[in-house]
């Protein structure tokens, strides 16, 4: 009886993965426009950001979908968007592990 639960423990193990954040439109990411797309804009193209911070004063906002697994390759994408006083981009950066994401 127990080796068979240590089995199924160890199998499900192996198979299990977690997901954190929250995917975004990818398409969207072409949109933006250092110097002219605002928060308004950024927050109509991909909805609430995952996580927001500072950076060198300035406000961020991140979007991100990472999956992990415990065995197999894990699947990442990031979008980090830096805001100037004015709440327009200053610039931002992509990237992606996602095959189907390289452009």
């Amino acid at each position: 009886m127990f080796r068979k639960l240590a089995i199924g423990v160890l199998a499900l193990a192996f198979c299990a993965c977690m997901t954190v954040g929250e995917d975004f439109a990818v398409g969207n990411v072409s949109h933006i426009t250092v110097g002219k797309t605002t928060k308004k804009d950024v927050q109509s193209m991909f909805g609430e950001p995952w996580r927001t911070g500072l950076e060198d004063g300035e406000q961020t906002w991140t979007y991100g979908y990472y999956k992990y697994n415990l065995v197999g390759a894990s699947q990442t994408r990031d979008l980090v968007i830096r805001y100037d006083k004015s709440g327009t981009v200053r610039s931002y950066s992509f990237n992606s592990t996602y095959p189907d994401d390289v452009q």
